[in-house]
């Protein structure tokens, strides 16, 4: 059950938006999705198990295909798997996840509906509204015999065992429990239950995915009698790339950690700097899947490269922390990346860091968690002996140098380390 984009060109605004967007990988059947989404407004659903209490940039493929799809007139269910987290899913992992309290998992749920609430419009009195769901509600209500008589006799362990994640899992003899392997059933159970009482027909996620969802779609069609009301043919799914960078890395991934979207976690003149420090070659394509620019528009910032291009990370940047974290924080970032980087003393946007201790060694100030220059003290010391690093602007070769109060610069020290971290040190004062 699979489906690629058609030769010709979709009816649907949605499904033209995804194609040239880049936000499409495969469907379960496409030409029928761009008929329901052309002749009117479809349901559809993404899940988010609330394991941390924040999203990261590794999600924003899915939260941006969620966003075209509502501006497009169409409805997102968005699940917050209370009951499926307290499972974990197995998908793209080579052990099993650490299970959560019900408290941790309705803390991080909140966390996340604040995070989505920027992109998704909730609440306004509009069709399309979005709605936030918890599984738990309906999950955590199953009981376990009738579950496994009226759900579980509709999946064989054969066809399960044949999909990627738990083929990988069990191929590298890696333990994978009962409880895991039970995920598929809940996952499947979740699009059961959303379409019968939300009228939701359409399901997407990452390519991982794609066998639990082609699960949800057949045991939406074993389950559903073709009454007239809820025909089982209707249900669908279509996944989305996952995305890698130029170098074959995965999205999102840095050296310095996940680029969260809280911006508790990731401040957004760091959040400005990830997108502003892209590599060439992804220029265009982040800034057709992250901004909304039109497409036309993006051609032509990234038809040039030398400084043409760089105004176009530049572009990116400010968009994608506009989308994420408002108007005046994109502009103070924006600003800020231009006093730090060209060589201006305004420093006021830029993050800082408070210290405890009353003196530091410069390699151990540029190490320390939270200003990550550099991913050990032995690159620290050679980047340091190499130039690589500037106090108030002006470079320091000595790694043993002991830094207090009385090197700063006013308030605070300015540190520079490398290309892509700026930070306002403080040090305690008597």
């Amino acid at each position: 059950m699979t489906a690629a984009a058609p030769a010709v060109a979709p009816r649907s605004a949605a499904l033209t938006t995804f194609l040239e967007r880049g936000y499409f990988e495969q469907a379960s059947d496409f030409a029928a999705i761009d008929a329901a989404m052309h002749a009117g407004m479809v349901t559809f659903y993404v899940g988010y198990d609330p394991t941390g209490n924040s999203l990261h940039v590794g999600h924003l493929v899915q939260i941006m295909a969620m966003r075209a799809l509502q501006r497009a007139g169409h409805r997102p269910i968005v699940i917050v798997g209370g009951g499926t987290a307290m499972v974990g899913d197995p998908s793209g992992k080579s052990e099993a996840r650490k299970l959560l309290s019900a408290a941790d998992i309705a803390s991080n749920a909140a966390a996340l509906k604040l995070q989505l609430g920027r992109f998704l419009h909730f609440d306004t009195g509009k069709p399309n509204d979005a709605v936030m769901l918890d599984n738990a509600d309906w999950l955590l209500q199953l009981r376990y015999i009738d579950f496994l008589r009226e759900i579980g006799r509709h999946f064989t362990v054969n066809r399960m065992v044949a999909v990627k994640t738990y083929r990988d899992r069990l191929d590298a003899e890696i333990p994978l429990s009962f409880l895991e392997f039970n995920y598929q059933l809940l996952q499947s159970y979740d699009f059961l239950h959303l379409f019968r009482h939300h009228g939701c027909t359409l399901q997407f996620g990452g390519s991982d995915q794609w066998g639990n969802m082609v699960a949800g779609i057949e045991l939406i069609r074993r389950m559903t009698p073709a009454d007239g009301e809820r025909e089982p043919d209707t249900a669908h799914c279509l996944t989305l790339p996952l995305l890698t960078t130029a170098d074959g890395k995965k999205m999102g991934k840095t050296e310095r950690g996940a680029v969260w979207l809280d911006g508790e976690r990731l401040t957004p003149f760091d959040y400005y700097q990830f997108w502003v420090s892209c590599d060439d070659r992804d220029v265009g394509k982040y800034l057709r899947i992250f901004t909304e620019l039109p497409v036309a528009e993006i051609a032509a910032l990234t038809q040039a490269g030398g400084a043409a291009l760089n105004a176009a990370k530049a572009r990116l940047a400010h968009e994608a922390t506009r989308l994420l974290h408002g108007q005046e924080a994109a502009d103070t970032a924006q600003a800020a990346a231009r006093q730090a980087f060209g060589g201006g003393n305004d420093w006021s946007a830029v993050p800082e860091h408070r210290l405890e201790q009353a003196e530091l060694r410069l390699v151990d100030l540029v190490t320390l968690p939270g200003v990550d220059g550099f991913k050990s003290r032995r690159e620290a010391k050679q980047c340091i002996e190499q130039g690589a690093v500037k106090i108030n602007g002006e470079p320091c070769l000595d790694p043993a140098r002991l830094l207090t109060a009385a090197d700063c610069d006013g308030e605070y020290l300015r540190l520079q380390a490398g290309k892509k971290t700026r930070v306002r040190v403080y040090f305690p004062r008597g």
